[in-house]
């Protein structure tokens, strides 16, 4: 039988409960192997009870110095209730003096006693007690997530002036680094906007013109690492050169910003239509130009595509790509089976080969292909050689080489690459 004794509005501060006639502090904390929140109880006495129902500062330190034995009982072990009943008396009980000097000697959940409004000041000299005189009930864990990046950034050797700070809330990174970065003005003070959007002013003017594409190799929705890095380097730069005073934190935060604002256009965009890019088919002769493509993949999943269709070869073929890339799929080909040639893609090795049909298959015979290999230069270069190849077979692709049908040759030149 349980009953509830006392228990604060809050609902989160330990309750005091009787349990088979016997008064135990009951608190929850931390989570179990299904994630589902744990639970744990250990005995008190009356006196004990009577500081708790009168004295909120107390039952907060109380609380903070149990948390850490309920972190080490993990999500399946028992709390060291020795350990929890050990610390009452000096808690509860004795002098102001005795609380600081066993909070100097004790692991504490400092950023608890933060949320709840503990003087930060006060906490860091060590004298806890009296900086819980300022403790609410009521919970900000904003406050304690400041706090705690602040500390971090400090232990970095990082300080920030007010308008790194405010660069940091416009672009909702100040509590959080790895949060994606969005624009929020309204974080920051009125009278520090005009500043921060100057900076912003700064990055957007760096990178104007310039764009993230996606790089289907890696799903759907993924985009080109190369794009993004120029990007936040040309914008990185900028902002330095612009605004010298800036921290780290806050200048990486506006290239962040920029890079994931490009990225995110790209992906709200159809796959993109390298043929439009490419230039006329005229380089090439309209003749070259293909009618009927077939997309395959390493997994013998194939795809065709018509000159009727309402989206070009190259749009096709990415999006198949993109539904179909995978760790263990990374060899993808083009056929143009009427011309007898096509193209492999490996992904894996960052390389392509063109095969054209020298010989047809006759009385029973094998044709015979000509396979050449050429290294290629990331998702950029792979899409100048789809789009090159669509429009103008594998003759047009003659100038993207050096083109080797020496296997060994390939592999030596591609480790040297590899080596560099």
């Amino acid at each position: 039988m349980r009953d509830i004794v006392f228990t604060r509005e809050s609902g989160w501060i330990p309750h005091v409960i009787r349990e088979d006639g016997e008064l135990k502090l009951m608190l929850g904390a931390g989570a179990d192997a299904n994630h589902a929140p744990r639970t744990f109880t250990f005995s008190i006495g009356e006196a004990h009870l009577a500081v708790i129902r009168e004295d909120l500062a107390r039952h907060m330190l109380l609380w903070s110095a149990v948390l850490p034995l309920c972190d080490d009982a993990g999500t399946r072990g028992p709390l060291d209730e020795n350990a929890a009943v050990a610390l009452l008396d000096p808690i509860l009980l004795s002098a102001p003096a005795d609380v600081d000097a066993l909070f100097h000697r004790i692991r504490w959940d400092r950023g608890r006693l933060i949320a709840h409004g503990a003087d930060i000041d006060l906490l860091e000299r060590g004298q806890v007690c009296v900086a819980m005189r300022a403790a609410t009930e009521t919970s900000n864990g904003k406050r304690a997530q400041e706090y705690h990046a602040n500390r971090r950034r400090a232990e970095r050797g990082t300080v920030l002036a007010p308008l790194d700070a405010a660069i940091l809330k416009y672009t909702g990174q100040y509590l959080h680094g790895a949060t994606v970065p969005r624009r929020m003005p309204d974080a920051v003070d009125p009278a520090l906007l005009p500043e921060v959007m100057r900076v912003i002013a700064t990055a957007e003017q760096a990178c104007a013109g310039m764009r993230i594409g996606r790089d289907p190799r890696r799903g759907k929705r993924a985009t080109d690492k190369r794009d993004w890095d120029r990007m936040a380097t040309t914008v990185d730069a900028a902002v330095r050169r612009a605004h010298p005073e800036l921290v780290d934190d806050a200048a990486r935060t506006v290239s962040f910003l920029m890079c994931s604002e490009a990225a995110d256009r790209s992906r709200s965009t159809p796959m993109e239509d390298d043929e439009e890019a490419g230039g006329d088919s005229a380089d090439f002769g309209g003749s070259a130009r293909k009618t009927i493509l077939s997309f395959t993949d390493d997994k013998g999943v194939e795809q065709k595509w018509l000159s009727d269709s309402p989206r070009t070869a190259t749009a096709e073929f990415w999006e198949f790509v993109g539904d179909r890339s995978a760790a263990d799929n990374e060899v993808f080909t083009i056929e143009d089976e009427e011309m007898g040639e096509g193209i492999q893609l490996h992904f894996y090795a960052d390389s392509i080969a063109r095969i054209t049909t020298v010989r047809e298959s006759e009385g029973g015979s094998d044709p015979e292909y000509r396979v050449e290999y050429s290294l290629v230069d990331g998702i950029g270069g792979y899409r100048n050689l789809v789009s090159t190849f669509v429009r103008g077979g594998c003759a047009a692709l003659e100038q993207h080489g050096p083109w080797m049908p020496d296997v060994a040759e390939f592999e030596r030149a591609r480790r040297r690459r590899d080596a560099q």
